[in-house]
């Protein structure tokens, strides 16, 4: 099994912590966690693609790093979160004339992310693979039609409310309701490494930045029609991110385009159908390379 390795990746002013795996010479493929989660979280897939022969890594996002952690919503806009991506790019694919392109592989607000990369810099991506997180367009549309949808997005803005409430909430009662959001649905260990982390001072007011800097009450972002291949993955059990969403998502991909439900798996998908994913993110990955 592929080793992991801790390094650093410098992105402006700011250095974050990751993990990564495979050979250096690999083809390149970069890995974006969401919310509230971190590099670790794609332990497997990264030791999966190690394996495999992919120089894979696996970034601690701005406001997870500690050396990433700017105070200020200003911080934490969508086009700051994007150039820190370009910047992660960048680094995994130097040694050439000219940058190389690389494997994106996103969940939760990584897949958010991973939609705009893909609008924006499609020329950059050899193939995208989103877990869990629709296409925001098809998302945003779902909300207006479906009631449900709609009041399943609640949660975007109760993180959104100003004066620390969200904060307050997540980490009363010894982080009770931080320790909720995973469901049961990954390792107790793992919430507890992902508790320890968001309760150092300053953290859980970075990642919930996102929220408020990158988005709106409806879940916003600016993503157009995907032109790289495609694989989505979705799970039925998921709370928040619902069937039509999913379902029309592939509306937005003019590509090569997978679309995969597991119906018995919730929103963790990195941890928590790790076996199942791995399979197909390495057969889109080799068909693309």
């Amino acid at each position: 099994m592929s080793r992991l390795r801790e390094v650093t990746l410098r992105a402006g002013d700011h250095q974050h912590t990751a993990l990564a795996a495979g050979p250096a010479d690999g083809e390149p493929v970069l890995l974006l966690h969401g919310w509230p989660e971190f590099a670790d979280s794609w332990t497997a897939e990264l030791q999966a693609l190690g394996d495999a022969g992919y120089h894979a890594v696996a970034v601690d996002q701005r406001g997870y790093a500690r050396e990433a952690r700017p105070t200020g919503v200003e911080h934490y806009s969508i086009d700051a979160l994007m150039a820190d991506a370009l910047s992660f790019a960048d680094t995994l694919t130097t040694g050439t004339a000219a940058p190389r392109r690389f494997h994106l592989v996103a969940h939760d607000w990584g897949g958010m992310m991973a939609w705009v990369f893909a609008t924006r810099h499609p020329e950059r991506l050899k193939s995208l693979t989103v877990l869990s997180t629709p296409h925001p367009a098809a998302l945003k549309q779902a909300a207006k039609d479906e009631e449900q949808q709609n009041l399943d997005l609640d949660y975007v803005r109760f993180f959104r409310a100003p004066g620390g409430v969200a904060e307050a909430s997540m980490l009363a009662d010894g982080a009770a309701r931080l320790r909720a959001a995973y469901a049961g649905r990954i390792p107790e260990h793992q919430v507890e490494r992902n508790v320890a982390r968001l309760t150092e001072p300053g953290a859980l007011t970075a990642t919930l930045n996102w929220y408020r800097g990158a988005t709106d009450d409806e879940f916003t972002a600016p993503a157009g029609h995907i032109t790289v291949p495609t694989l989505y993955v979705w799970g039925a059990q998921d709370t928040k991110l619902g069937r039509t969403a999913a379902t029309n998502t592939a509306e937005f991909v003019d590509a090569t385009y997978r679309f995969e439900i597991f119906e018995d798996a919730g929103h963790w998908l990195p941890e928590e159908a790790a076996d199942r994913v791995n399979p197909l993110l390495l057969a889109h990955l080799s068909a693309h390379r």
